[in-house]
């Protein structure tokens, strides 16, 4: 006949604790806001009409699902994308794709919002180059005005703050700021000096951690910035094609001085708990070791024309690689996918050489 009750009782019991487990697992990461510049920027260039920092035209996304341009500057998903992957969530939209839509009635979803955009910088002055961005400022601007004060009519206070603060702030930010400085005829270091600058960025984005931080931010994830003295853009302005060695110098300074920051920080705000991702680290592992990574191209861009595809930018015009998953560098800034993808499998669940004081994993359920 049939099982006994007793059996049938145990099985229900067993069943729900299971579904119970699965939920609450799947609820750790309740939602994502995502802060930063065009290595996490999934489509808000594309709302700025002015804007040259746009992605928003072949080749780029040849390898995202559809085939086109979706205003990510990757042949296919970025970092931001596979951040959400791995936390079990949809990528947060982008903001300005929302407002552009936005009727009374609509809210904003309770999953996340990207507030990233390419060309943005710690500093206000840093988009200038770019003619239009979203600049950090402005970024947490949206965000406290905009979007906390919707999540607090959706969940109500208490509501909302429980959901914050088991959600993940990720802040990918700074290469353009450095950029900017190690650029050919750029006239900022004749206004402070190298360790001024960084010392600088250090504390400006202290100050929008913390303002983040008074509407309802509790677990931060926040990149350190790459070796940007590799990328093809400027290898290319060096005859012999090796790194700006001192633009790599003054990104570790600037790495080391967000580390300690943090580490004061988490001093002061006794609530937050973050990761910090040694970006850096993994990038002179590409550089080091390729092979082991499965790439034979550490210098030139995939897409872009003239030597190392960097003189030329990813454009229409432009010729692209048939072999991406080899490439480090999609274009002149950017990593393929498939270095995007290597980055966030070591941070998110990493030792700690990677990722301090604890991995996004480990953060999540911290």
């Amino acid at each position: 006949m049939g099982l006994k009750v007793s059996t049938m009782t145990s099985l229900f019991l067993f069943s729900l604790l299971v579904l119970g487990f699965s939920f609450s697992e799947a609820q750790k990461v309740p939602g994502m806001y995502v802060f930063g510049d065009s290595l996490v920027d999934v489509g808000n260039n594309n709302h700025l009409k002015l804007s040259l920092a746009k992605a928003d035209f072949p080749h780029n996304g040849v390898d995202f699902p559809g085939k086109k341009p979706t205003g990510r500057f990757s042949n296919g998903h970025n970092s931001a994308d596979l951040l959400a992957e791995k936390a079990g969530i949809v990528t947060p939209p982008p903001y300005l794709s929302l407002v552009s839509n936005k009727t009374s009635n609509n809210a904003f979803p309770i999953t996340g919002v990207s507030f990233a955009s390419g060309g943005a910088g710690i500093f206000n002055s840093t988009d200038q180059l770019f003619k239009q961005s979203v600049p950090l400022s402005k970024q947490v601007e949206y965000y406290s005005t905009v979007v906390y004060q919707d999540l607090v009519r959706q969940l109500g206070s208490s509501g909302a703050q429980l959901h914050l603060s088991k959600s993940l702030f990720t802040v990918v930010i700074g290469s353009n700021d450095l950029l900017g400085y190690f650029s050919s005829g750029s006239d900022l270091p004749k206004k402070s000096t190298p360790q001024q600058y960084v010392d600088l960025m250090v504390l400006t984005l202290k100050q929008v951690l913390k303002s983040v931080h008074n509407f309802g931010a509790r677990k931060y994830v926040i990149a350190g910035i790459g070796a940007i003295g590799c990328c093809p853009s400027q290898r290319n302005q060096n005859k012999t094609e090796e790194c700006n060695e001192e633009a790599n110098y003054w990104t570790v300074k600037y790495n080391e001085g967000l580390k300690s920051m943090l580490q004061g920080l988490k001093s002061e705000l006794k609530d937050i708990d973050y990761s910090f991702l040694d970006i850096y680290g993994v990038f002179v592992r590409f550089i080091q070791t390729p092979s082991t990574f499965g790439f034979n191209e550490i210098k030139s861009a995939c897409c872009g024309l003239g030597n190392l595809r960097a003189q030329v930018p990813c454009v229409p015009v432009s010729s692209y690689c048939s072999n991406r998953s080899d490439h480090v560098f999609w274009d002149l800034y950017h990593p393929t996918e498939a270095a995007a993808r290597i980055f966030v499998d070591t941070i998110f669940h990493g030792s700690q050489q990677y990722a301090v004081p604890m991995n996004v994993e480990q953060l999540i359920g911290a």
